[in-house]
């Protein structure tokens, strides 16, 4: 709703129209269609739309009371139209969650209740990568209300700056205005470059979140009310001082230039969201500013000329009633297009966007109907709304702590314990670490090899019955979900020497799950020496290798991006995997390669599969761990992606069992249920058990 600063509050149609061009922007880009990749400049719409209603409507406020503005009742109005649906949406996702969404990422779904509950979601979402699990997740069905939040912070603290600038006597009201105009100007610059010096190709994060960097587009029509209501403060001296026939001539071509200027700036609207996409460096180096700028031509046009052609456009059916929805809209989206992706509906392309902007339409149609009009028409925006407010928000938080409440993840060894042990037995000399094998080896039962010059391979474990198998695991999460939730077993000693996010391909920058990778972290550089690390530490009978996940993505490789299948990717990963395989057997454990099995980690926009979960990838990986294990007589394969993916594709389930949480983690019922009565006696036979001599 817009408010006139001398007039009764009215509803503008084509300002509606704008909100529903700004959300179907929103929506085309989150469908994934190609032809809208700078759909997302629909939220600055938002913002600038937002700027200039909130701000018409304080300084409509300051003029009818001579000066002063009800704060109270301000936020008490906008926690009644904003925070009933914000409720709500929050409630679905979290109640849904467990149902939808793995253990791990239910966990993290309550800091991004929390978030936006009290309306820090963009700060949230910003630092939420904290582990690894948090990294590689799916997005979150509430990553959204990032927006959201930076409105309601701009709501909190913009009324308290207005009326630090609009203080003073009536008389000044234009002096005042200036100075608010200037106020936005300076501000909106201001974040202009601070969003152009805080973004990095590597990690846009910090910039795309930020209530400073995204700031200026609510300034922009923030400003853009100051001028208007600079221009009404302006016509009504001139009234008042009986302004002649020129003044009218003058207002014609100011009304003539800006319909010129609104026609270029939806061109220009236009254009940006159908050819820009969001790593672009020119949007983060005063793009978006121009954008901003752009829809507040726009919205001049449609204010100051309302008989003009852009508000009889923008006011055309049914872009008005849409508009009226449009906040329920943006906020039920995203939990939806999460919820009805490809796998579910077994749908894609536009079948999949219509069918998720349908269920859209209509659940916000239903909030609309049923909660936010009549808590707006019904509930009074006095100063006890605010107390409603924060109960809501109690009873809320309260909601989303209890349903997101799930057994911890259990912890690994601390990072470092078994190197940093390691390190300094492999400062020894190379004589004395033979010796201490050796020793070890008798006093177990194992043949030890002779050293001679030339460094022979040594002798293979065996064992002696009733003598446990000691197993080392390596490999990245997958793995590591694996060896967690195997359950004991009196033959076995299993220890953990998983790397998370670690393959063994240590090329980069990669891309995965859409995202572009720079470098690589220090754990997955250093994979050679932790591993070695380990193997001294363990002196393992066998080593059981899963890798695979991180050796399917996009790599770049001599310059050129590249992935498995192509001639020069496949010679450096066999040249990966047989250090690997040396590694792991360099004490004489016997080495099992495990397959990998079929993916569904997440999905395209437009429900398309990521490069990295394309099944011919894991076909070409597995074809080439086979043939590398063919020319190491003492290595063998293990078919764990068939034991998981029966069929050769990938399934939730096997056996029963669901053994996906996530379309790429294994879960704890999947391992105990379905995979260790088939895995673990394979790990004991790998080992063979030398009789006992009297």
């Amino acid at each position: 709703m817009t408010e006139r600063l001398h007039g009764p509050p009215s509803r503008v149609p084509a300002l509606d129209g704008i909100r529903a061009l700004a959300v179907v922007g929103v929506l085309a880009f989150h469908g994934g269609l190609s032809w809208v990749t700078g759909g997302f400049l629909g939220v600055d719409a938002f913002f600038v739309l937002s700027g200039y209603l909130i701000t018409t409507l304080l300084l409509t406020e300051w003029t009818r009371s001579g000066g002063r503005i009800d704060l109270a009742a301000f936020w008490g109005r906008r926690a009644r139209r904003l925070l009933p649906a914000l409720l709500l949406v929050v409630t679905a996702v979290v109640v849904g969650a467990r149902a939808l969404l793995p253990p791990e990422e239910v966990r993290l779904l309550r800091g991004d209740g929390l978030a936006a509950l009290f309306y820090v979601a963009n700060w949230r979402m910003m630092f939420r990568d904290g582990d690894y699990f948090a990294q590689t997740a799916s997005p979150s069905p509430l990553e959204h209300t990032w927006s959201l939040g930076i409105e309601e912070q701009f709501y909190l603290l913009w009324p308290l700056v207005l009326l630090a600038v609009l203080h003073g006597h009536r008389p000044r009201v234009r002096s005042r205005l200036r100075v608010l105009v200037l106020v936005c100007v300076v501000g909106s610059a201001a974040s202009t470059a601070a969003l152009a010096s805080t973004w990095s190709a590597e990690d846009p994060g910090r910039a795309y979140y930020g209530t400073d960097t995204r700031g200026a587009a609510i300034l922009v029509g923030a400003g853009l009310a100051a001028l208007l209501a600079l221009r009404t403060a302006g016509q009504a001296e001139r009234e008042g001082a009986h302004a002649t026939a020129r003044s009218d001539i003058t207002s014609r071509w100011i009304r003539a230039g800006l319909g010129v200027l609104a026609a270029a700036a939806a061109v220009a609207t236009a254009w940006t969201w159908t050819r820009l996409s969001g790593t672009d460096a020119v949007l983060y180096r005063g793009g978006m500013a121009l954008a901003a700028l752009a829809v507040a031509a726009v919205i001049a046009h449609v204010v100051v000329v309302p008989s003009g052609w852009s508000a009889r456009l923008l006011a055309l059916p049914p872009l008005p009633a849409l508009g009226r929805i449009s906040y329920g809209v943006y906020l039920w989206h995203w939990p939806v297009f999460i919820a009805a992706n490809a796998d579910r509906t077994g749908l894609d392309g536009l079948t999949l966007f219509a069918v998720r902007c349908s269920l859209t339409v209509v659940i916000a149609t239903l909030s609309y109907a049923l909660v936010e009009r009549p808590i707006q028409e019904h509930v009074r925006p006095r100063r006890a709304v605010l107390a409603a407010a924060g109960v809501a928000v109690a009873t809320g938080t309260a909601l989303v702590v209890t349903a997101t409440a799930v057994p911890p993840l259990p912890a690994g060894p601390p990072e470092g314990t078994v190197v940093a042990t390691v390190d300094r037995m492999l400062e020894d000399e190379a004589v004395a670490e033979d010796e201490t094998a050796d020793a070890r080896g008798r006093e177990r039962g194992k043949p030890v090899g002779e050293r001679s010059p030339s460094r022979p391979g040594p002798r293979l474990h065996v064992r002696r019955p009733g003598e446990p198998v000691t197993v080392s695991v390596f490999g990245d999460s997958v793995a590591w979900t694996l060896v967690t939730y195997l359950p004991g077993h009196h033959d076995l000693d299993v220890r953990d020497r998983t790397l998370m996010g670690c393959g063994v391909s240590r090329t980069a920058p990669f891309r995965y799950f859409g995202r572009l990778y720079q470098g690589l972290m220090q754990t997955c550089r250093d994979w050679p020496r932790i591993w070695r690390a380990a193997v001294a530490a363990d002196d393992p009978d066998v080593s059981l290798i899963l890798v695979g996940r991180w050796e399917t993505m996009d790599r770049v490789l001599g310059g050129r991006w590249t992935h498995v299948g192509e001639p020069d990717f496949d010679l450096h990963l066999r040249s990966e995997l047989d250090l690997a395989i040396r590694i792991a057997g360099a004490r004489g454990a016997h080495v099992l390669l495990a397959t990998e099995p079929y993916n569904r980690r997440g999905e395209r926009l437009d429900g398309s599969l990521f490069p990295e979960d394309e099944p011919q990838r894991v076909t070409l990986w597995n074809r080439l761990l086979r043939d590398v294990a063919s020319h190491h007589p003492n290595v063998r394969v293990v078919e764990l992606g068939e034991r998981i993916s029966p069929g050769g594709r990938f399934s939730w389930t096997a056996g029963g069992y669901q053994v996906r949480s996530d379309g790429l983690h294994l879960t704890p019922s999947g391992v105990q249920g379905w995979i260790a009565p088939w895995l673990l006696p394979q790990l004991v036979d790998a080992v063979p058990t030398v009789p006992v001599r009297k």
